[in-house]
């Protein structure tokens, strides 16, 4: 979550510098230099880190050479390019003066040395490959790659590199020959992945390779806080005004790779259910054109590739989070639009669960997206937020009579802090919600402050891995009282921090009335905490009932992120609650271990969790092309067996009835999938098309998590007319307070 208000003056001292603006031009020639701005801004950044940050007091001078590496991985994910000599020459050479030359000069010479290295060893290498694609290469033998090089070391001398390279070329060969290309076709692909390249290589700007270094250095202090060039600023707010027209999507180069970092609610990714964060575009095609690569192309030019006008198509060759065999393909055709609130909005159910009498028990389903507010162009009679939707469902779906609520948080990344302690509020009288501490150490309590509620039956919370920031605010206030039962994936994300975006012109008077642009810095300022002094940070919300998951075997949450946050706690507010007394836990618990451990829902499920992991615990992969293809028929086979068996699973879905706030959304286009590779098997219960459709179903097909949560509603509903399990004057997961609605 970011809070964008104005940052105070920092007492800058001799970086205040008087600089003309006809020298604050950036030169254009390929050998870089700073400019009189770049060496400012440099400066203030680090000041502003050390004076500002929340984490401030934990980086020391001496961390600043792990910049150093840092910066060579970002430039070489995979360690391909270097050697291991570049590492210890440059951390010889730069690694203990990084601090002093940022701090006290501005100087980022390192950067520019390091990338001209960096360049001079690819255009060596990419010519090395253009020679070796004129031989034949033998894919008969036994030998093997290691997909996966970000954690290696990068190789000792040239004659290791040599042949790190020609395992690469048969890797990069065989993905393409096992989605059907002839021999020739296949080099040909390869090779233009690499002229790409040394197009790339060619365009890239001073600029740019600062943004890189210096965004290193903001990382030291956690992973959230980034560098923004001049021009990457002007595209951050111009994305934060949703004023681009595009596919409703975050995007980061990961190791020349072009990854999905975030979906956006509403917008066109997130109405197709074909992108996952995690997700890597391989190419991108225009209508009727010829799909163009983006491997190791600059993120600039992939957004370009991908924006376009509204109503307009943009086609995305995807390489799937959860696939296995790293020659997997989709193909996922989207429709630009700009983000549709109404899409985004949150939409209701209420399903029918059988009891254990027989008669079925309606249980309804809310399901939040993010935790929107009202836009500053809408009319007050326009304005829409997540607590006021969720209210008006909450409403329609006592009209329908439900016994129990599950409140679905799955994929919801946060949004406004206020709509968060306003939508806890519907659920609990007056308290605490969340305490949010300062980089000084005062801490602010966020309260609710009306005593009635919205809906007081019994609740749950369901959860997952991508479920952050206002999302586990909510998720671990409502537990802290005791108000719902959490289920869901061992944790949430664990994003408990919040950012501030400040330009680098608010902090240097004499910039503020050239007409040069400046660069600016997003960086932590404050951290979350639960009403009971418990961070969220990093150790995220923990569900009381936990479901097997493929999310437990992807870099997923903020554990993965280095450099991230530690977890703390602060002494607890004053609240009336208290977490769920274990006789009422337990039998809950008791009851789904039970059903994952004979239903078949779950056998299905375990099945494919254990065939994903299996297969993730492989770190290489075959170079034998005959190997690879008998690999892909078996992977093939159990995939078909997967999904007959989830076929039959769907015949047993709960009725239910859908309840939305705005019209209808429009049906979704599913692209025909145009791939031969296994990927994963469908785990999140969304629908594979083999052929143009149309979808207008609400709720995926066999979403397990979602079939157990009501479950566990509908045994709370039950446990509650034991009287034995009544907590002081009210049933458990209810809270007999005045009503909101």
């Amino acid at each position: 979550m970011m809070r964008f208000t104005p940052f105070r003056r920092l007492a800058l001292g001799a970086v205040l510098l008087s600089v003309s603006a006809a020298a604050l031009l950036a030169r254009v020639d390929q050998k870089f230099t700073s400019t009189p701005t770049l060496t400012v801004e440099a400066r203030t950044l680090v000041q502003l880190l050390e004076q500002a940050h929340y984490n401030r007091d934990a980086v020391t001078s001496t961390d600043y050479a792990e910049v150093i590496p840092n910066f060579m991985a970002d430039l070489d994910g995979q360690r391909l390019f270097f050697l291991n000599s570049d590492k210890v020459v440059f951390n010889a050479r730069f690694g203990k003066n990084v601090y002093w030359n940022l701090s006290g000069l501005g100087n980022i010479d390192a950067a520019y040395d390091i990338y001209a290295t960096y360049e001079t060893r690819a255009q060596a290498r990419i010519n090395w490959i253009f020679d070796e694609l004129k031989k034949d290469i033998d894919l008969s033998g036994h030998d093997t790659y290691r997909f996966d090089r970000t954690k290696a070391d990068w190789p000792a001398n040239a004659a290791a590199a040599d042949e790190l390279w020609r395992q690469r070329l048969k890797f990069e060969l065989i993905a393409e020959l096992m989605n059907k290309k002839p021999v020739a076709d296949a080099k040909l692909a390869v090779r233009k992945r690499y002229e790409r390249m040394l197009k790339n290589l060619d365009e890239i700007e001073g600029n740019e390779v600062a943004e890189l270094f210096l965004s290193n250095v903001a990382r030291l202090y956690d992973p959230h806080s980034t560098y923004f060039s001049a021009e990457s600023y002007e595209d951050f707010g111009i994305q934060m005004k949703l004023e681009l027209i595009g596919i409703g999507a975050v995007l980061s180069v990961e190791d020349d790779y072009c990854t999905v970092k975030e979906i956006v609610p509403g917008g066109p990714a997130d109405l197709s259910k074909q992108i996952k964060p995690g997700d890597k575009i391989l190419s991108v095609a225009q209508p009727d054109t010829e799909p163009i690569e983006v491997i190791g192309m600059k993120l600039r030019r992939i957004v370009e590739r991908i924006r376009g006008a509204k109503g307009t198509q943009v086609t995305l060759t995807i390489q799937p989070v959860d696939a296995i065999d790293t020659s997997a393909r989709k193909q996922v055709t989207l429709t630009r639009d700009v983000v549709k609130l109404n899409d985004a909005r949150a939409h209701a159910a209420v399903f029918q669960v059988p009891g254990a009498d027989g008669q079925n028990v309606p249980i309804g389903v809310i399901t939040l997206p993010s935790f929107y507010g009202p836009a500053e162009t809408d009319s007050a009679a326009n304005q829409q937020s997540a607590s006021k939707d969720v209210a008006n469902l909450i409403s329609q779906l006592k009209g329908a009579g439900i016994q129990g609520l599950v409140l679905d948080l799955r994929h919801n990344g946060g949004g406004f802090l206020t709509e968060a302690i306003d939508l806890a509020g519907l659920f609990i009288s007056q308290g605490p919600v969340v305490q949010v501490k300062n980089y000084t150490g005062e801490i602010q309590v966020d309260s609710d402050t009306n005593r009635g509620v919205a809906y007081d039956g019994p609740l749950a919370v369901l959860v997952d891995r991508f479920s952050a920031s206002a999302s586990e605010i909510v998720t671990g206030a409502l537990q802290n009282y005791g108000r719902a039962i959490v289920i869901g994936d061992t944790s949430t994300h664990g994003k408990g921090s919040v950012q501030n975006v400040v330009e680098m012109r608010t902090l240097l008077p004499q910039l503020a009335h050239t007409p040069v642009k400046t660069g600016a810095v997003k960086f932590t300022i404050q951290k979350y905490y639960l009403p009971n002094g418990s961070s969220t940070q990093l150790k995220g919300v923990v569900p009381d009932i936990v479901l097997p998951s493929i999310d437990e075997f992807l870099p997923i949450g903020e554990g993965s992120l280095p450099h991230a946050l530690a977890w703390d706690e602060i002494p607890s507010s004053l609240f009336e609650g208290h977490p769920l007394d274990t006789k009422v836990l337990q039998p809950l618990r008791e009851a789904s271990a039970a059903r994952q451990a004979k239903l078949d829902e779950f056998l299905y499920l375990r099945r494919n969790i254990d065939w994903f992991k299996q297969r993730q615990d492989q770190k290489t992969v075959s170079l034998n092309l005959d190997a690879r293809r008998a690999q892909k028929v078996e992977d093939e086979a159990f995939k078909k067996q997967l999904e007959a068996e989830k076929l039959q699973l769907a015949k047993h879905e709960y009725p239910y009835r859908e309840y939305r706030l705005g019209p209808a959304p429009a049906p979704k286009l599913k692209a025909p999938k145009k791939t031969d590779a296994t990927g994963a098997p469908d785990l999140d219960g969304e629908d594979d098309e083999t052929e143009m459709s149309t979808d207008t179903e609400a709720y995926a097909k066999v979403d397990v998590f979602l079939r157990e949560s009501l479950r566990v509603v509908n045994d709370a509903v039950a446990l509650g007319k034991e009287k034995q399990f009544a907590a002081a004057t009210h049933a458990p997961l209810t809270a007999a307070l005045d009503r909101k609605g």
